[in-house]
């Protein structure tokens, strides 16, 4: 007896638990691939960030090879007014005006030199050093668009720096990068002591001085107020011991001893936290 098959208009469908296992598969898909997404973004901006730091070193490089010496990184300038590493490194590379450095510079905040000649105007661009960074890839910044006209106190609001790439929001409504601090060494000391207590103008001893940059990083976190804004590298301690170099076991020595210091603030925008990248071997230490 032949069998007999009926044809039928049902279509074959999913039941509502395949769907919902398939659902449940592409969501767990979707957990794991976007940390890992997110890692990958964020490696490729400290590459990027690393890239920079070697940039501005070149730049410090060339400074060093047509001035004799590397840029000078004091808290203070020559009259004893606020003018840190950070604005310093920008005058070095860039120039106080971003068109590039004059020669007769003597580092004062106000742009003059001993004599009060006015260095950075038009006129003198046939004496000034072009810029030793790119000004498309320097990231520079007024330290006013950064913390706000009101707020950059002890310094002038128009001092430039050189900002590192990763994006927090400012005091202007924009956004950007931290400033990159810079130290220069004293090869006149030898000590690398965090229990020292150094001042603006004395390192007691020590090859780098935190107070360099300590002003700056007093002005905290442009997106943050109050004590959430500070920065865990406004501990002295935590700068030298971080920046220390824990292959010399005794007695201790600094990173790059006979040189120059770059810290970016990293990812977080925190300086002095785990995230840091600089221009040496940064070990964090809690």
């Amino acid at each position: 007896m032949n069998s007999i098959t009926k044809p039928t208009n049902a279509k074959a469908a999913f039941t509502i638990i395949e769907l919902l296992t398939v659902m449940s598969i592409i969501v767990i898909l979707i957990g794991l691939l976007v940390p890992a997404i997110s890692r990958v973004r964020q490696y490729a901006k400290e590459v990027t960030q690393r890239a920079q730091l070697a940039a501005i070193g070149t730049g410090i490089e060339f400074f060093n090879s047509e001035s004799d010496g590397y840029p000078p990184s004091g808290a203070l300038d020559g009259a004893g007014r606020p003018y840190c590493g950070a604005i310093k490194l920008c005058e070095a590379t860039m120039g106080q005006d971003l068109m590039g450095f004059h020669p007769d510079s003597d580092f004062l905040r106000d742009g003059l030199d001993r004599a009060g000649r006015v260095l950075y105007v038009t006129a003198t661009l046939d004496s000034r050093k072009k810029p030793y960074l790119p000004l498309e890839n320097a990231n520079v910044q007024k330290l006013s668009e950064i913390y706000g006209a009101a707020n950059t106190n002890p310094f002038l609001p128009d001092s430039y720096v050189l900002c590192d790439v990763f994006s927090h929001a400012y005091k202007s409504g924009a956004r950007g990068g931290m400033p990159i601090l810079y130290y220069k060494a004293d090869l006149s000391n030898n000590l690398h002591d965090p229990n020292t207590n150094p001042t603006t103008t004395d390192s007691k001893g020590n090859i780098y001085n935190y107070w360099d940059n300590q002003m700056l990083v007093m002005l905290g976190k442009p997106w943050e107020q109050g004590v959430s804004a500070r920065h865990a590298l406004i501990d002295p301690q935590r700068f030298y011991k971080n920046t220390r170099n824990h292959k010399i076991p005794y007695p201790p020595r600094p990173y790059r001893a006979d040189s120059f210091i770059l810290i970016s603030a990293g990812l977080d925008g925190e300086y002095g936290t785990a995230d840091d990248i600089c221009n040496f071997n940064w070990k964090y230490i809690e």
